[in-house]
């Protein structure tokens, strides 16, 4: 008999599960279950293309025909109940489906600011498309729009509402901008870039409260007074787990999966957002993705895998600053750093532990981060290596070369 494959969540995990599923069984049924009124689609296209028309197929993950092609159904139904001894979801609407194994990617939703007016009408956090449609709406003839969070996400937004004509301030309660992905020097230029093109910046600024009446017409932060006409927060994500609450699948702040993905009830897995492995909960784009791709396998397949963690990658193209970070870029935990920066070559900046290349910041594109992220991800020892007189080309010759004897 054919297996049947349910996947609840329509995100980057269900996705690359679903696909993970067919490729290791041709025959059995798979069904994706998502809550929103579309095919699965590119979440973080919401904040770094705001104003582009998000109901185009370009946002969307797969098109329709890839669905087709591998027998994939989709289904636009909340699944409001799981019954894991009789192996069966439930619809809003009531209808149940059986399963023989059962994916759960609910994802997150976002952490919501806990303060005084925070429900005023033109507050608005970005997770699902109808939100983005909705906050453009509101502010399509609002001027002054208050950006709370300068992580990546709040970054993007604030160059998408710049872009779109509107005046921004970026509220940040850390002390410099984008500070778990950048050093203190990419900070700053960071900020003197937001700065230069008329963004206003508040850094080490906790928001207090939202102001008006009838609806938002400013935010205190800081002790300071900043007239707005709208809102938009991005801080932070915590796990979906209204649909596991007291069921036999254990969570703690996320759904407690093993190294295969797997949840504590047999048979039933759980991959990206929604997911706590070994204590920590990722909250990341490229993680999400490789966990669907296990748990899509390990469903499917009488050969197990274990999720290897990757090396977490961030981009960033706005304010007229294109950069790249991977991996550990924290110095308060690196051993050494090499920079480089001259008129030739933009500010480079590798990270050492232990004797080996943990992480680097790049001001440059994309394209150039592969020979990092290779070099990162070897993870061959640079014992001997005088740091202090080795430049970065070099030392990553000299990661290579070992890599080479290493084979």
């Amino acid at each position: 008999m054919p297996q049947t494959y349910c996947v609840i969540g329509s995100g980057v995990a269900a996705v690359n599960a679903a696909k993970a599923i067919r490729d290791q069984d041709q025959d059995g049924k798979i069904i994706l279950f998502g809550s929103e009124p579309a095919l699965p689609y590119n979440r973080i296209k919401l904040s770094k293309e705001l104003f582009s028309d998000l109901t185009s197929s370009k946002v969307l993950l797969k098109k329709e025909k890839w669905y087709e092609k591998n027998s994939i159904e989709i289904v636009n139904k909340k699944i409001t109940r799981i019954e894991p001894n009789s192996s069966m979801i439930v619809t809003a609407d009531g209808a149940t489906v059986e399963y023989d194994k059962l994916l759960i990617c609910t994802g997150a939703k976002n952490r919501k600011l806990p303060i005084e007016g925070v429900d005023l009408p033109g507050v608005y956090t970005i997770r699902e498309r109808q939100e983005a449609e909705d906050f453009k709406a509101f502010i399509v003839n609002k001027e002054n729009v208050v950006n709370v969070g300068g992580g990546i996400q709040g970054i993007e937004t604030a160059w998408s509402l710049h872009k779109a004509g509107k005046k921004v301030s970026i509220i940040e309660a850390a002390p410099r901008l984008m500070a778990r992905q950048l050093d203190e020097r990419t900070s700053k230029l960071l900020q003197q870039k937001v700065e230069a093109a008329g963004v206003r910046v508040y850094v080490n600024t906790g928001i207090e409260k939202v102001e008006g009446a009838d609806q938002v017409s400013a935010v205190i932060a800081g002790g300071e007074s900043i007239p707005c006409d709208s809102v938009i927060y991005s801080i932070g994500v915590i796990p979906e787990l209204e649909l596991v609450s007291g069921s036999d699948i254990q969570t703690n702040r996320g759904i407690i999966v093993n190294e295969c993905m797997e949840t504590s009830v047999q048979g039933i897995y759980a991959a990206g957002d929604v997911t706590e492995l070994n204590g920590v909960v990722e909250g990341l784009w490229g993680r999400a993705m490789d966990q669907g791709k296990v748990a899509g396998h390990n469903m499917a397949s009488q050969t197990p895998v274990d999720y290897q963690k990757a090396t977490p990658i961030t981009v960033l193209n706005a304010f007229n600053l294109e950069l790249f970070s991977i991996g550990m870029v924290d110095e308060s935990q690196c051993d050494a750093t090499i920079t480089e920066e001259s008129d030739e070559h933009p500010y480079t900046r590798v990270f050492i532990k232990e004797n080996k290349l943990v992480g680097v910041i790049a001001h440059e594109g994309v394209a150039a981060s592969l020979p990092y992220k290779n070099a990162i991800e070897s993870q061959v020892s640079l014992m001997g290596i005088d740091f202090s007189q080795i430049s970065i080309a070099a030392l990553l010759t000299e990661v290579t070369e070992r890599l080479t004897v290493s084979v």
